[in-house]
C-alpha cells in the first residue's frame, strides 16, 4: 500500500463530501485531518483576546496614537 498526502482548499463543505464519496466509491481508505500551520498556544491566545474584545475590554486607540508607538 503506497500513502501520499493530499491537501484540498475550499470553503464549501459540499466539495469536501463530494471527493470523500469519490474516495469511497473507488475503496481507497482515507482520514480527513483537520491540521493548523499555527501554535495551538498561539491560536488560544488570539481567540481569548477576541472574546476580551466581546467582553468590553481593551482599549481603543486612533491610527495617529498608534503611530506615535512606533516612533
Amino acid at each position: 500500500m503506497e500513502t501520499i498526502n493530499i491537501k484540498a482548499y475550499t470553503s464549501d463543505s459540499s466539495k469536501i463530501d463530494a471527493l470523500k464519496a469519490f474516495m469511497k466509491a473507488l475503496k481507497i481508505k482515507f482520514e480527513v485531518s483537520k491540521e493548523t500551520p499555527y501554535n495551538q498556544e498561539f491560536v488560544n491566545k488570539i481567540l481569548e483576546g477576541e472574546q476580551d474584545l466581546l467582553k468590553g475590554k481593551g482599549e481603543k486607540m486612533t491610527l495617529d496614537e498608534l503611530k506615535a508607538l512606533w516612533k
